[in-house]
């Protein structure tokens, strides 16, 4: 991150923390496409960040039609709620029991069917092997005080990543599996700690607006790679 950019974000982060707690504090309505869903308070809002916008995009261009798919650590839910309108077999999974309550009642208003988990990233999740997972993680290191704050904060030192990377080298979980990065985050680091499970991070796509650049990364397992 530039040095202008880290005195700008740092400058106007009590302020843009108090308009989300403001802007909060009752449920907000999004809608992308032909799904519409109720965001709760507790709950990461897709409404004003750009990574659940930008994986909604990218989903719109994949065959989806009789896909497993899971979309790990859902929030609001709206990756879940789109894939299974484009016809996946779709689990959605998340340790904030209040985004999960506000899911079942989203998916009943979009007449979708959904295998709604509460879980910690795999640990309550039945073993299978899905044909597509999406992360969309917290990387801002930080010890989540909340439930609420562990959609944005991944542990003083990355404990979200080392515990993702060892589910995922342990088990092979899935054919494709695709996360989002933003700039702002230790890329470095979470690739290095990606490496030491011997998982690939490769880019499939970029997307880059005047405020941040974002990229949607591949990960490689090693019984992934093994299969090929």
């Amino acid at each position: 991150m530039s040095t202008l950019r880290e005195i700008v974000k740092r400058v106007t982060h009590p302020f843009l923390k108090t308009f989300l707690n403001l802007y909060y504090s009752k449920p907000r309505r999004f809608k992308f496409e032909d799904i519409g869903l109720w965001v709760h308070p507790d709950v990461f809002p897709p409404q004003l960040t750009l990574s659940t916008k930008i994986l909604l995009n990218w989903i719109k261009g994949q065959e989806l039609l009789g896909q497993s798919f899971l979309e790990l650590g859902c929030g609001s839910g709206a990756i879940a709620l789109f894939a299974a309108k484009r016809g996946a077999v779709v689990v959605a999974s998340d340790i904030n029991r209040v985004a999960l309550l506000a899911l079942h009642k989203n998916a009943k208003e979009n007449n979708v069917a959904l295998e709604i988990i509460e879980s910690d990233l795999f640990r309550s999740i039945p073993y299978r092997q899905f044909d597509w997972i999406v992360i969309n993680p917290p990387y801002y290191p930080q010890k989540p005080a909340s439930i609420k704050e562990s959609a944005w904060f991944c542990g003083e030192n990355f404990e979200y990543f080392s515990q993702l990377f060892t589910a995922l080298s342990e088990k092979n979980w899935g054919r494709n599996i695709a996360m989002i990065l933003s700039e702002d985050c230790d890329l470095t680091r979470i690739q290095d700690m990606a490496k030491t499970q011997s998982i690939e991070m490769t880019i499939l796509e970029s997307f880059a607006n005047r405020f941040e650049k974002n990229y949607i990364f591949q990960l490689k397992t090693q019984a992934q790679m093994r299969e090929i």
